[in-house]
């Protein structure tokens, strides 16, 4: 039973996994978007959720503790510049996880994770419809 487990381990130690999250977190606030396997998404959810929770703080210490996390100041700066004020209406439920279907060389369950006050462009749609498109063949 997994009563009270709340860490997915993804087949990798304590160290691994943090930097693994933490360069996710990284690349999310860069792009505003990625596409990861399924189970990764969903460990990065309640990571980068709690980066916008301390960036919305917006004072010193949260910042020093962002930059402990992240280890990128270019990151820590997208952070509390661009996606704090988008999300500072909102109490939670920073992140939308869409799922994409299976990986075509291994299966794996593949998913897009993007934030939820992100603008969205005409461009990315297409994009997305004809990724989706392409999938299901």
């Amino acid at each position: 039973m997994r009563h009270r487990r709340n860490t997915t381990k993804l087949k990798r130690t304590a160290s691994h996994r943090r930097s693994l999250l933490a360069n996710l977190t990284c690349s999310l606030i860069e792009h505003g978007r990625i596409k990861t396997t399924l189970g990764k998404a969903k460990a990065l959810r309640p990571v980068a959720e709690k980066m916008v929770t301390l960036a919305k703080r917006d004072d010193l210490h949260s910042r020093r503790l962002a930059i402990a996390f992240l280890r990128q100041k270019d990151a820590v700066k997208g952070l509390f510049e661009k996606v704090a004020p988008a999300a500072k209406d909102r109490q939670g439920g920073y992140i939308r996880i869409t799922k994409l279907g299976p990986r075509p060389s291994d299966a794996a369950p593949m998913a897009i994770i993007e934030w939820v006050d992100r603008p969205v462009s005409t461009s990315d749609d297409a994009v997305e419809v004809a990724a989706e498109e392409v999938a299901a063949k």
